[in-house]
């Protein structure tokens, strides 16, 4: 295996399960995604109760089954959810990498225009999720940006693992930080202090160099993949009352 491969290797986790065609429980309906030069991917989406929808891209591993407690979640509390899997992910056709992550991305974006009720579009990302919808923010503005723990750079965060890594040995960037003093709407941190995978002050730092609108929420104690951070009632509450206070979003009760 070449150092690049592996490099690959350490960043995506395929996850080839693939989730029922639909949400469990009536919760909505499957669709398609067609990325601009990419194969066509299957998502979720589950209708809120106005005209705020969000589009969820998970981390690094797992599929949209796995994510199901979050956008159910979200759900109810009246947003609308188009939760997709990358290329690879959920059974879908080819291979992850960044520019066809943002594609996927744009995608569902592009689903969402064609909607009638999805009036304002918000995009929420977990971990490698938050640098694929940075990117798309940067070619295609939200109205409002949440980051659930972000890192800064795909070097940044590696090297927090392996401070020796050399840079150059793949192409990803994910240069975050990078491309997030270009983006101006509102952006929503969420992250953990007891983070071991994207360390808490990556997602700090990323916090402050956004010029717009900002809010940082501390999950003291927390870790990166603990039910509090990915998909607890504190995390549900504070997306709520954030995109309230920026863009108007009235929460169901």
């Amino acid at each position: 295996m070449t150092l690049t491969s592996w490099a690959r290797r350490f960043i995506y986790y395929p996850d080839d399960r693939v989730p029922p065609p639909d949400p469990p429980g009536g919760l909505g309906s499957g669709v398609t995604l067609h990325p601009v030069g990419g194969p066509d991917l299957t998502a979720w989406y589950l209708p809120g109760k106005g005209s705020t929808v969000a589009i969820l891209c998970n981390g690094n591993a797992g599929n949209r089954a796995d994510r199901l407690p979050l956008s159910a979640g979200l759900q109810r509390r009246g947003l609308g959810v188009l939760s997709l899997d990358y290329r690879g992910y959920g059974g879908n056709p080819g291979e992850p990498q960044e520019e066809g992550l943002i594609a996927d991305a744009a995608a569902a974006a592009a689903h969402l225009a064609g909607l009638p009720e999805a009036g304002r579009v918000v995009y929420f990302g977990e971990s490698l999720g938050a640098a694929v919808l940075v990117g798309l923010a940067e070619q295609r503005p939200p109205d409002a940006l949440v980051l659930r723990s972000p890192f800064t750079s795909l070097l940044d965060v590696a090297r927090a693992h392996l401070p020796l890594i050399p840079p150059g040995i793949i192409d990803d960037r994910w240069a975050s930080l990078d491309r997030i003093r270009g983006i101006t709407a509102p952006v929503l941190v969420m992250a953990g202090t007891a983070d071991r995978v994207v360390p808490y002050r990556q997602s700090v730092r990323l916090f402050e160099e956004a010029p717009g609108p900002k809010r940082l929420v501390t999950f003291e104690g927390a870790d990166h993949n603990d039910p509090v951070l990915a998909f607890g009632a504190r995390l549900l509450d504070e997306t709520t009352r954030f995109l309230a206070d920026t863009i108007g979003f009235e929460p169901a009760h």
